[in-house]
C-alpha cells in the first residue's frame, strides 16, 4: 500500500484530500507545515507528498528544498489560482508537478497515480543487472539501476528528470517536441504544460552540464523541441 503525506494547513482541504485518497486505497499521513512534514518523513515510509505552498513556520517551497537534499520521492505542489510564480519556483526547487486549487478530485487522483507509476518505473529501485546502459560522450545512463554518471561522477536526478533524460537518450540525436516528451513521461494528454517540461529540462541541465547555458548533452532545437546530442 502506498502512503501519501498531505502537507496542508487548511483542515477542510486536508480532510477532503484524505477522503479522496483513502477511497482509492492509499494510506494517509498528515502535516500542517513543512517542519511537521520533515518530522513525518523521519518516522514513516512515504511514497508521495502533496505539498501546499503557503503554510506557517515553514512553507512548501522551503520544505521541498529540504526534502530534495536527501530524497527523490514525488512531490506535487498544491497552489491557489494566480500563484504561477510559485508553481514555477516549486518546479525549480524539485517538485514534480502541481495542482491548482480549487482542484477536481479526479484530476488530483490521476496526478497522484501518474507520479507513483513513474516513481515505480524510474525511481530509485536497485537492480543487479547494469548491462542496459545508454552512453553518449562522457554521460552514462544506467537504465536498470536508474543512475546517471557524467565523466565518472554520479548525478542525482528525480524520477521525472530521469524519465525525460532517458527518453531523449534512447534516440540520441532525434528531436522530440515538448508535447511528445510530456505525453511519454507523464503518460497523459499534453495540455498547457510547456512550463512544466521546460523547467524540468532546465533542472536536468543544471545537474549534468558543465555550463547549463551552453549545454553539451541536452539541447534545444528552436521551434521544434529538445534532443540529447549524439556524441
Amino acid at each position: 500500500m502506498y502512503r501519501v503525506l498531505i502537507c496542508e494547513d487548511e483542515k477542510s482541504i486536508a480532510d477532503a484530500i484524505e477522503i479522496y485518497l483513502q477511497n482509492e486505497g492509499y494510506a494517509v499521513s498528515r502535516a500542517e507545515n513543512g517542519i511537521e512534514a520533515l518530522e513525518v518523513l523521519k518516522k514513516e515510509e512515504i511514497h508521495l507528498i502533496l505539498m501546499d505552498i503557503m503554510m506557517p513556520k515553514m512553507d512548501g517551497i522551503k520544505a521541498t528544498m529540504k526534502i530534495r537534499e536527501e530524497r527523490n520521492i514525488p512531490i506535487i505542489i498544491l497552489s491557489a489560482k494566480g500563484e504561477d510564480y510559485d508553481k514555477v519556483l516549486g518546479l525549480n526547487v524539485g517538485a514534480d508537478d502541481y495542482v491548482t486549487k480549487p482542484f477536481n478530485p479526479l484530476e488530483l487522483i490521476a496526478r497522484v497515480k501518474s507520479q507513483l507509476r513513474r516513481y515505480t518505473q524510474f525511481g530509485s529501485m536497485e537492480n543487479q543487472n547494469t548491462e542496459n546502459v545508454l552512453r553518449t560522450g562522457g554521460m552514462e545512463i544506467y537504465m536498470d539501476t536508474h543512475q546517471v554518471f557524467v565523466d565518472g561522477e554520479e548525478k542525482k536526478l528525480t524520477p521525472v528528470e530521469f524519465g525525460i533524460l532517458s527518453f531523449l537518450a534512447q534516440s540520441a540525436g532525434r528531436v522530440y517536441s515538448i508535447s511528445q516528451i510530456y505525453e511519454h513521461v507523464w503518460n497523459e494528454p499534453f495540455v498547457n504544460a510547456e512550463n512544466t517540461v521546460s523547467v524540468h529540462i532546465r533542472r536536468i541541465r543544471e545537474k549534468i552540464e558543465i555550463n547549463a547555458k551552453e549545454p553539451k548533452y541536452v539541447k534545444v532545437v528552436w521551434g521544434v523541441g529538445y534532443k540529447v546530442e549524439k556524441i
